[in-house]
């Protein structure tokens, strides 16, 4: 079992460029799932592959069920069904258990995001007079300016930037490069951040060289620039919590409240279906609702 299921892994790295998370996710994934085969093997020492039904699967999932939420064992199943998928199509196993196993239905959870007030109001409380300020104001103003995810910005190389066209080249999800506008602000900080790197560390902006630095001058992580996002949402008492993410959503919603066409937003996010783009509309219509109920004479 082990080696077909690092040769399904390693398809997985090549074939569907999965993120590094999505990879490591999918890996504990099937682990997790086969650890629990093992306890209910009927023959412990047969091929456990060989063993899973159906049955099995929906024991698993109902395990699952008390431990998770439906959108983690939908990704648990997703795992699954595709691993098995792989098994059939190499020839290696007739049928497919997992196939005929429904996918819970998802929860409609409304993003977690901004107000416009709030969203200035937390940008405009970095100060600038340090160099980690500068930085600070950079990176948050470029994820709600562009509605960047957090990997995505941490991933920035100064040849990323064009400044002159005001745009900039992001690697996205399953290595899809796309090309996003990024606003005057978040430019003038990065150029700001940019020249006092310089002038206090001697760090030029090469092409390949990371945009945001640590303290130590490597590339900036995802956890790092979450942690930072933490303890400026403490300093300026908002009341919402607030990660990374909700500034994309906040992003996205104040776009779709200034009218701008959905699929433009898809574009822009570079969400590959257009229902990922839809949830963030649940927002603006009940922005929608709360107008229309105060304005409307008869309602």
């Amino acid at each position: 079992m082990d080696q077909r299921l690092r040769t399904y892994l390693d398809a997985l790295a090549t074939q569907r460029g999965f993120s590094e998370n999505t990879f490591r996710a999918y890996e504990n994934d099937l682990d997790e799932f086969f650890a629990f085969i093992q306890k209910d093997a009927r023959k412990p020492n047969a091929d456990l592959v060989k063993q899973v039904d159906p049955l099995g699967i929906r024991a698993y999932l109902g395990y699952l069920h008390k431990l998770n939420k439906k959108s983690t064992i939908a990704r648990k199943l997703s795992a699954i069904r595709t691993f098995f998928k792989f098994l059939v199509k190499q020839g290696l196993l007739e049928t497919n258990p997992a196939e005929t196993i429904q996918t819970p239905k998802q929860e409609k959870a409304i993003p977690a995001y901004l107000s416009v007030d709030d969203m200035f109001r937390l940008l405009d409380s970095i100060t600038t007079n340090t160099l980690a300020g500068l930085r600070n104001r950079a990176i948050f103003e470029t994820i709600y300016s562009s509605g960047l995810r957090v990997s995505e910005l941490a991933g920035l190389n100064c040849g990323s930037i064009d400044a002159g066209r005001g745009m900039l080249r992001v690697l996205g999800k399953g290595s899809r490069e796309r090309i996003v506008p990024v606003g005057r602000r978040a430019l003038a900080s990065i150029k700001s951040y940019r020249v006092r790197l310089m002038k206090e560390k001697g760090i030029c902006s090469d092409y390949d060289s990371a945009v945001f630095l640590n303290y130590r001058n490597g590339r900036l992580t995802p956890r790092s620039i979450a942690r930072i996002l933490d303890q400026l949402v403490l300093q300026c008492s908002l009341m919402v919590p607030v990660s990374p993410h909700a500034l994309r959503h906040s992003f996205a919603t104040h776009m779709l409240d200034a009218g701008v066409d959905l699929r433009v937003v898809q574009e822009l996010l570079g969400h590959k279906s257009l229902s990922t783009t839809q949830k963030y509309t649940h927002v603006s219509i009940d922005r929608l609702m709360e107008t229309y109920d105060k304005a409307h004479p008869r309602k």
